[in-house]
């Protein structure tokens, strides 16, 4: 099975990108993360879709996306809200594509995110939901929540093994509702 998780930070040291790193290193066996990224992709404008199509970067991140058997969506928290990055990300890949075919209609979406503060995402994570179920995406009912981020996955650290513990679980149950 291969899953694909895009982490919605751009930041080199995100924790969220930590986070998915964690996932694809802990995933079981037969299960396969290949982690994304948004970098390259514009800001969404619609003149430059009419002159210049969908961007290679969303094309090619769509292509991943559909290559994949399920989704897993890693965001930071900015403002209670998930980053502008992630949704003008979102926007492009709900342009029709190459294939004219939607990117997220009843795809298996799972959502993560990690924090340095107390409430685990769980506002990007809520807002978040509202995107998706307006995409049509098949929403696995468990979240994965990491409050105080920075202290389990320190960089260049230790990761605290009752978070490899969540990983493991969070990544194999997901696999479980693909299936």
């Amino acid at each position: 099975m291969k899953l694909i998780g895009i982490s919605g930070s751009l930041r080199a040291a995100s924790l969220n990108t930590r986070l998915l790193g964690l996932m694809a290193e802990l995933a079981p066996d037969g299960v396969q993360v290949d982690q994304a990224g948004l970098h390259g992709i514009p800001l969404y404008d619609g003149d430059l879709e009419a002159q210049s199509g969908v961007p290679e970067a969303v094309e090619s991140l769509r292509q991943r996306i559909k290559e994949a058997d399920g989704l897993i969506l890693v965001t930071p928290e900015y403002n209670a809200g998930m980053p502008g990055v992630l949704k003008n990300a979102l926007d492009w890949l709900t342009r029709p594509g190459s294939e004219m075919k939607p990117t997220f209609g009843h795809r298996p979406t799972a959502l993560a995110g990690a924090t340095p503060g107390a409430f685990g995402t769980a506002f990007a994570q809520a807002g978040a939901l509202i995107n998706l179920r307006q995409l049509g995406c098949k929403l696995y009912p468990d979240y994965l929540r990491v409050s105080r981020a920075d202290q389990l996955m320190p960089e260049g650290g230790e990761v605290d093994t009752e978070l490899r513990k969540q990983v493991v679980e969070f990544v194999q149950g997901f696999a479980t509702f693909v299936r």
